[in-house]
This record gives structure tokens, sequence and C-alpha cells, in this order.
């Protein structure tokens, strides 16, 4: 016997093709305006409780989702780990502490906190200066053990002509301040600054920058990838080049440094400044069975996390969550491959709940992916799932609102959508997407899914933006 959600789908997938045709006016004309074929949209709008939708196109078909992925990822991680799961990083030891000198090694090991930043580390160094700790004789060994395999970032494809970028970071156990080098540039009528904003040692910034008379919010556009060289003595040297407008003020934000060269610099910037030494270098490794801990540092917790995650559309982030449902799985100390058991995880959640999940296909749990698919019908029985859960505040409440935060705040405004709706959005080169919740002006809830599958989506934001419009204005009846 198939379960209520199961025969949903099934009812659906039975009935799209009679309501291919019957778009509403506003969507329809949107579609037109944009010069986008009907075939490039798949749409489901249901009451959030269950009962007959009302639009559907398409629904059925598997489709590139963008970062609406991320609320699969999202909610599994929830009902999977709990909304007060936390992940954790330790410093350890194989010697003693003895007159304010370790002579051994510390191990820093990483526990996947997907938000580990530079100042986080700077406390639990704080903590080791705390227990009397000032001068390192040993090496520090990173332990990134946690997630298998430990880097995934090496030889990964590059996914676009953007590999410096924030949204391709590809995380790790030990991933601390995204990798990121913040560079502060600063110009005049007649001068450019460039200032290193991130707190690393042994770093010098060339300027080659020229002034140009574009407009402050045009500045990226003769801005040059920055070139850098780390030399036998430990020193990095940045440079960077190209134009940038007079008077103005803007920061950029890198990954350009490789991962070890970072937090050995960054860890010698905030130890010398806490008056610490430290002889040794950085290298990989696992700490022993037998180390002493000595700090603990818990991150935010997962529905904390989340609420960082969907609303700001955080690819590393959901990355970090998808790998921890693999790392966290029964049998994750005998998988070499982590991102496979969450597979796993995750297709075995879709049939516990009865959704069928042929067509779905996970790669990183982001949506920033080739090959990642899920049709509207199956991520809007998520979502109906979601809306029973236990869990079902925190997982609405990480959603952008319509006109107010995140990734839609700057969406239907104005209009009877704004405050009334969670949408998490999702954009690639060849898709636009929308997922989530809205009430509507007569205070009925309800599911809304649309996928924009096209080399031209882009044009088709609009389009997206008038079904949600569409159900928050009552014209659903």
């Amino acid at each position: 016997m198939l379960k209520p959600l199961a025969l949903l789908l099934t009812i659906l997938i039975c009935t799209a093709s009679a309501a291919q045709d019957k778009l509403p006016h506003g969507i329809a004309l949107a579609l037109e305006k944009a010069a986008l074929p009907a075939s490039s949209l798949s749409l489901l709008v249901m009451p959030i409780n269950g009962g007959t939708p009302v639009l559907t196109q398409m629904p059925g078909l598997a489709m590139i989702p963008a970062s609406t992925m991320k609320l699969v990822t999202s909610l599994i991680a929830l009902e999977e780990l709990g909304p007060t799961f936390r992940w954790k990083t330790q410093v350890l030891t194989d010697s003693p502490i003895k007159r304010e000198v370790l002579r051994g090694n510390l191990y820093l090991r990483g526990g996947g906190d997907p938000n580990l930043t530079w100042d986080k580390l700077g406390l639990m160094l704080r903590t080791l200066r705390q227990q009397g700790l000032r001068k390192i004789k040993g090496d520090i060994i990173l332990d990134r053990s946690y997630f298998q395999p430990v880097r995934l970032d090496l030889g990964a494809a590059q996914f676009d002509e953007s590999p410096d970028a924030y949204y391709n970071v590809i995380p790790d156990a030990l991933l601390i301040h995204s990798n990121l080098t913040s560079i502060q540039l600063e110009s005049g009528a007649d001068n450019i600054n460039a200032r290193l904003m991130t707190p690393l040692a042994n770093v010098k910034i060339g300027n080659h920058l020229h002034l140009n008379n574009r407009t402050c919010n045009e500045w990226e556009t003769e801005w040059l990838p920055p070139t850098l060289d780390v030399t036998k003595n430990r020193q990095i040297d940045i440079l960077v080049s190209g134009g940038f407008p007079r008077n103005c003020k803007a920061s950029t934000h890198l990954n350009i440094l490789d991962r070890n060269v970072y937090i050995a610099s960054m860890i010698r910037a905030l130890w010398t400044e806490m008056d610490g030494s430290w002889q040794g270098q950085v290298r990989d490794g696992t700490a022993p069975a037998g180390a002493t801990l000595l700090v603990e540092r818990p991150s935010e917790t997962l529905a904390d996390t989340l609420r960082i995650v969907n609303k700001r559309s955080d690819n590393s982030m959901t990355r970090v969550l998808y790998l921890t449902l693999g790392a966290e799985s029964a049998n994750a100390k005998n998988d070499a491959n982590h991102l496979q058991a969450a597979d796993a995880r995750v297709h075995a959640w879709f049939a516990r709940q009865g959704i069928p999940d042929d067509g779905l296909v996970m790669e990183n749990g982001s949506g920033l992916s080739r090959i990642e698919r899920i049709s509207a019908l199956q991520l809007g029985a998520l979502l109906q799932v979601a809306a029973r859960s236990n869990w079902y505040v925190e997982f609405a409440s990480s959603m952008p609102i319509v006109a107010v935060d995140g990734t839609m705040r700057k969406r239907l405004k104005n209009t009877a959508a704004e405050g009334r709706a969670r949408i998490k959005t999702g954009t690639l080169k060849n898709a636009s997407a929308v997922a989530g919740y809205v009430r509507d002006i007569n205070d009925a809830n309800w599911i809304v899914v649309g996928f924009i599958n096209s080399d031209e989506a882009s044009k088709g934001k609009a389009v997206l933006d008038e079904l949600i419009d569409w159900v928050a204005s009552g014209r659903t009846q």
C-alpha cells in the first residue's frame, strides 16, 4: 500500500499533463516577456497540509534545482542529527607543558565546524595561553580525519571561471575562516591603498592598481585576480593589480592561499599577538589515541547554523552539513567516502517518508553542481514532511523572508508577498529556482516550488516572482 505522500506524487504525475496549458495569465505573460519556452518551467503549488494542488507544470520532471537543493540537506540534517547538534574543534598534545614550554607537538583536530572563524581560533589559542603555554617547540599537526577523504579540494575540477570566489570553497573538517584572505581597497582622487584585513603573518600586499573613472559599484570591472608567491622563508607576497575607481572603498575576500600555508600564517599572527612563540611548522597528520585534550570548542547549534546556510545561501557550509550526514552515519568509521555515505542516507530518508527517489541526484547537497537533480514533486513532498516535523520552526526560520532578509530581501517589495513568504532561492547560469512556504492574504498556507532550466534562466526571475505573488495574493481560489 502506498504511503500518503507516495500516493500524492502518483496522482500528480498522472494529472501533470492536463495542467501544463493552464498557467495563470500573469505567469504566462512573464514567461513570454522573458522569451522562455513553457518547456523550461516546472511548477507546483499545493496546500501545506495536503490536498489537491492548484497549479502544476511538469512537476515530475527532474530539474536542476540550484540552491533550493539546500532545503533537502537542511531538513534531513535536522531530522537525522537534531537541532542541537554541534561540531567540535579540539587542541591536543602528546607532551606535557613545563614552565610555559611545550617540547612536543600540538594537534589541531577539526570536527567539521562550518563556521570556524579566525576570531574563534584566536579564542582557542587564548585559552592555551591562559593554561600557561607560551613557547611551542614542536610542530602543529592538522588532523582533518573527521571527513573522508580528508581533502576533497585537492585535484577537484574547477566549477567555473572564479575558483578564488567564496562560493566555490570546498570544505574540509578543519576549514578555518573559509580559507579567505580579505583585502580592503580604498582610493582618493590620486591614490589607492590596499590593506590586509585577515590576521596573517609574513604577508606583504604588492599594489599595482591604477585609478579609473568607473563608478564605485563597478569596481570589479577592471579588477584582476591577484597573484601570489610563497618564499622558502615563509614570506607570502600577494600582488593586486587592475583598475579601481577614484574615491571609493571596497573589500574583497579571496580563496587564494594553500590551506596549510594559510593556517600556519594565521596561527603565527595570532600567537605572536598573544606574546607566544612557535618554532615549528604546520603539517598534516592525526592525533594519537592517547593525546591529552587541552581545548575543545563547540560550534553553534545546527539550528543556528541553518539560519546562516539558507538565508545567505552558503555553499561551503551546506557542503559541510552534507559531509556530516556521511561522517555521522552508522558505518562512518568503515566508510572511506562520506559523500557516498551522505547520498545513501538521503535516499534512505526519502524511502522512509514514502517519497519516490526516481531521478534524484545528489553530489554535494548545496546545489552548486552540474549534475544534482530533483523534481518539483519531490521537493514539494519534502516541504510537506517538514511542515509536520518536530523541527518545522527551526527549518522554516532558516529560510529568507520575502522582501525582508537573506537572498529575498530585495525581491517582491510592496507586493502581497512581502513578509508573508519564506522562500529559498537558487541561481546558476542555466537554472533559476524558488521553493518554500507562502501564506496568502486569506491566511491559507501553501507550498510553492518553481524551477526554470534554460541557458537564459537568468531572465526568469520575474516569472518566479509572479508565481509567488500569485499565490500570496490569494488568486489560487
